[in-house]
């Protein structure tokens, strides 16, 4: 819990009395390493936040399963679109760790926004950084070459690389994990 306080404090003043309404709003979640946390098809009904673990999206291409991006704790996801828009997600969220979460459905984030005073603003300011890792993921893509994007990766989170199987970094870069191995023994 003190992981989402400092996050909370460091995105908007927050009293410790709305602090606790936020957290009476939220719900502890625990999934074990491989379990799916959303389907594709099915509607996001949550915002997430990672106490511990790493979660994976991902979408089914050609039968092959192709990483979008990977969430380390300390962070909030979720399907976003699928989550404002009511309809279904494209995406497959997983644990690939044990992981446990915080959540909050939609309904409990309605409430949030109506009694805490600056619910709004946090709701805003969590969807403006989801917004904005999408943009440097689209950016990345467009302009990195894979090992670019291993080494940015890698220089943001490498205590946690080891925890992610090859043939799910590989397809995160845009590689197969042969590729991907020559990459690592190159740079290594």
């Amino acid at each position: 819990m003190q992981l989402i306080k400092d996050y909370l404090k460091k995105l908007a003043p927050i009293s410790e009395e709305e602090t606790d309404f936020f957290f009476s709003m939220m719900g502890k979640k625990v999934f074990k390493k491989g379990s799916l946390i959303l389907t594709a098809g099915k509607v996001e009904n949550h915002i997430y936040f990672i106490e511990s673990g790493i979660v994976r999206f991902w979408i089914d291409k050609d039968e092959k399963e192709i990483s979008s991006a990977f969430v380390f704790e300390g962070s909030f996801f979720s399907s976003y679109p699928s989550f404002l828009t009511r309809k279904a997600s494209i995406w497959n969220i997983q644990a690939i760790t044990p992981t446990v979460l915080w959540s909050i459905s939609y309904s409990n984030l309605q409430q949030i926004y109506k009694q805490i005073s600056v619910g709004e603003k946090i709701g805003r300011l969590v969807a403006e950084h989801l917004a904005i890792m999408l943009f440097y993921r689209e950016t990345s893509l467009l302009r990195e070459t894979p090992e670019e994007r291993y080494l940015m990766l890698f220089s943001e989170h490498p205590r946690f690389l080891q925890s992610i199987p090859l043939k799910y970094l590989a397809s995160y870069i845009g590689v197969t994990p042969q590729a991907l191995s020559r990459i690592r023994k190159r740079i290594s």
